[in-house]
């Protein structure tokens, strides 16, 4: 009871946010099916506990009165929405990264409540990232951003890239809060593929003083040119990765594909560091280059 009590607040703002993620989510394209609705019912039978106490005695009325005639219509969320950041206004457990890393989880498991993803989808999360890039550099921003961005590149989600999407976004959801999505399906997908971090679109790398590690082959120097490089412009180069890393720059050898790629141990470890909240930037050499000559 101690530590439910301790704990109450934080649970209270995450449900909240985790429902405001769902709703943005499940009603990306515009669209509202029989399972985008369990999982909203869900939502709120998991709420149950505390369903009498505010804000939840407020929200979840709303919420099934919103999802009875199999429409959810854009003022119904928002009806919905003005509840919840009303409450959000008053309490701020967590702070705006957290806030909003937390609504990201939730559109993510919004837009797989029915196991399928489409390109309004697709578009409709990326526009809401575009929307929100003070989270760049925040794990899993950037890993999103570049992924969703190379599939949307053609205007195709094939059905290779579907499976990569599916495995990509479960890693976020806390799957057992969800009705829909297994991970005992998840799990047999990720036999087929390893998904492994990609680099961040367009970042903004700053030289001087800051910390720097290289994997891979460049397409233009040798590894002790570039340590020569990136010294003369003050900046640190570290051969392997350590904690104060800030940059960890992919050599791509004349290679420019990146969608899906595995890139190895430095890559693997500094998606590790980024689990944990380090601030660590993965970028494409060609970013690199072009920060050189800024």
């Amino acid at each position: 009871m101690e530590y439910k009590k301790y704990m109450g607040k934080a649970e209270f703002e995450k449900a909240l946010h985790t429902l405001k993620g769902l709703l943005l989510g499940i009603h990306a394209d515009r669209k509202l099916n029989i399972n985008e609705i369990e999982e909203l019912q869900h939502w709120c039978m998991l709420q149950n506990d505390h369903k009498n106490m505010h804000p939840f005695k407020e929200i979840i009325p709303l919420v099934i009165q919103s999802i009875e005639d199999g429409i959810l219509s854009t003022d119904e969320i928002n009806d919905v929405l003005w509840v919840v950041n009303s409450y959000s206004k008053e309490n701020n457990y967590y702070d705006l990264i957290t806030h909003d890393i937390q609504i990201l989880h939730g559109i993510l498991h919004g837009i797989l409540s029915d196991n399928k993803i489409n390109e309004k989808e697709l578009v409709s999360l990326r526009n809401w990232l575009i929307d929100n890039d003070h989270l760049e550099s925040t794990y899993p921003y950037d890993e999103v951003y570049s992924m969703i961005s190379n599939v949307l590149e053609d205007g195709i989600i094939d059905e290779k890239e579907h499976k990569f999407l599916k495995a990509f976004f479960t890693d976020f959801i806390d799957t057992t809060a969800s009705l829909n999505i297994h991970d005992v399906d998840i799990e047999e997908m990720k036999k087929e593929m390893r998904i492994s971090g990609i680099c961040a679109i367009d970042p903004n790398i700053e030289l001087r003083d800051s910390v720097f590690c290289f994997t891979g082959e460049s397409s233009k120097m040798k590894r002790n040119e570039i340590k020569n490089v990136i010294e003369d412009k003050g900046g640190i180069f570290k051969n392997n990765i350590v904690n104060n890393l800030n940059y960890l720059i992919v050599g791509d050898n004349n290679n420019p594909c990146w969608t899906f790629s595995c890139y190895g141990r430095k890559i693997e470890k500094a998606i590790g560091l980024r689990k944990k909240g380090k601030q660590i930037v993965i970028a494409h050499e060609v970013d690199f280059w072009d920060a050189l000559v800024e």
